[in-house]
């Protein structure tokens, strides 16, 4: 059993997120991660560290916030990255080792792919390690799904494509098709707060969910299988019109939600610049990566379409 807050966003959420889990842990520790992004207010703003615009100029942000490295891995055209065991073993020595106690840590917030730090999925063992080592020393997992679940990946949430299962999770966007409300999820165990210790004003208005109640039904109605089949479509057809391309980096991502790496930020900008002149919205996250993530109704012919643009946009931005 689980118990909901409903909020306005997915900042809000996460904002929720923490102070649950420094309540019900009595510890005031947070490890996030290199890359993750979680809200621009000033508690999820401390978690975030995917762009240093993001940050900068807002300090002091929240004390006994520490950021682990993040498995950055491709295996497209290079292979590289591994499956999270070195990075498992710099939290685990170097962070909970030599800078916070595991006794002080309250939570660890993961995104299980990464959205503005640049579509990198997290390897399935580097997320069986992490709920290890939280119950190891009594730590919560927090799954940051806001960009991720609601189907978006083929499941409801991404974590479950490694079988994993969180304490806490945060979601938004997608959970009323573009109105502003978000949500925070917790394991009965861990609502340990009194009625009052949280609240908001406008969170779970009655029409935003309604559109939440809309949403859910559509996606039990078959979206999120329809985001499994078209993401394999889309992945498959990217891949084709960039296998030739030297510029391209990696192709990554599950379902609904991928990313096209290339060597550089001017590419990755002139190819977004030349594909919206043609009609196809892209947006770069990362370094250099561009982001596909159409909505769960889209269609074979529109996935077609999009990857047929999406060529010409190559071909027009990377001639020569």
């Amino acid at each position: 059993p689980a118990r909901v807050f409903l909020t306005n966003s997915g900042t809000e959420a996460v904002e929720g997120a923490i102070k649950l889990a420094r309540f019900h842990t009595g510890r005031p520790g947070i490890i996030a991660f290199e890359g993750g992004f979680h809200g621009r207010t000033m508690g999820a703003l401390s978690l975030t560290n995917s762009k240093i615009r993001q940050r900068a100029g807002f300090g002091p942000l929240l004390p006994m916030v520490e950021h682990a490295p993040f498995p950055r891995v491709r295996s497209w055209r290079e292979q590289s990255g591994g499956d999270g065991t070195d990075e498992l073993e710099v939290l685990r020595h170097a962070i909970l080792g030599r800078i916070m106690a595991p006794t002080d840590v309250a939570a660890i917030v993961i995104e299980p792919i990464q959205g503005e730090g640049g579509y990198f999925p997290a390897p399935s063992t580097f997320l069986a390690g992490l709920r290890q080592i939280c119950d190891e020393h009594g730590i919560l997992l927090i799954a940051d799904e806001i960009q991720s679940g609601m189907g978006r990946t083929g499941r409801w949430w991404a974590m479950q494509h490694a079988g994993i299962e969180p304490d806490i999770v945060t979601v938004a966007k997608g959970i009323a098709s573009g109105m502003p409300i978000g949500a925070f999820l917790a394991r009965e165990s861990v609502w340990t707060w009194q009625p009052g210790a949280h609240g908001s004003t406008f969170g779970g208005n009655p029409v935003c969910a309604a559109a939440g109640l809309a949403t859910l039904a559509l996606l039990e109605d078959g979206l999120i299988a329809n985001a499994a089949r078209m993401g394999d479509r889309l992945k498959a057809g990217l891949e084709q019109v960039v296998s030739n391309r030297t510029q391209v980096r990696d192709v990554r991502g599950i379902g609904l939600m991928i990313g096209v790496e290339f060597e550089t930020h001017d590419q990755a900008a002139a190819v977004e610049r030349t594909a919206f002149e043609r009609g196809l919205l892209v947006l770069e996250c990362g370094e250099s990566t561009l982001r596909f993530c159409p909505a769960l109704v889209v269609d074979a012919p529109a996935v077609d379409a999009a990857v047929s643009l999406f060529d010409e946009a190559l071909r027009a931005a990377l001639a020569g």
